[in-house]
């Protein structure tokens, strides 16, 4: 940190913020001490917007500066990317491999675990079989 916690700042965006500090150059607040009206990366991907090159404009510190959000002016984003039918249709079968086991072949409703290599099924097979008695 480059400055005491609640030493003040002066930002050309807020003026005076008291309760602020420059961290890595940033005006730094306490969760839920922010300005209104900034959004973080998930609020930008809820209201469909992205950065588009924009740089943050100040950052949200909590749990004793362990956890940060790095917050964005609205008025700097644009719209989200939309991805065309081709790339679409590229992911469903980037999806649809993930999901197929190497072993029996069938689609296993779920992405095949990298660590196991083959679905459930195949991994560990049921060798007790049910007697009539």
């Amino acid at each position: 940190m480059s400055a005491r916690r609640g030493a003040g700042v002066m930002t050309e965006r807020w003026g005076w913020q008291p309760t602020a500090w420059l961290q890595d150059g940033l005006p730094t607040w306490r969760w839920r001490a922010a300005p209104a009206g900034l959004m973080t990366r998930r609020q930008m991907r809820a209201a469909g917007l992205a950065p588009c090159g924009a740089a943050p404009v100040a950052q949200v510190v909590c749990r004793r500066g362990r956890r940060w959000a790095l917050l964005w002016d609205p008025a700097e984003l644009g719209p989200k990317r939309v991805p065309s039918p081709a790339q679409l249709a590229a992911l469903d079968r980037a999806l649809a491999a993930r999901r197929r086991c190497p072993i029996c072949r069938l689609d296993a409703g779920y992405c095949i675990p990298r660590s196991i290599g083959s679905c459930l099924e195949c991994a560990s097979p049921c060798t007790a079989t049910p007697t009539a008695a």
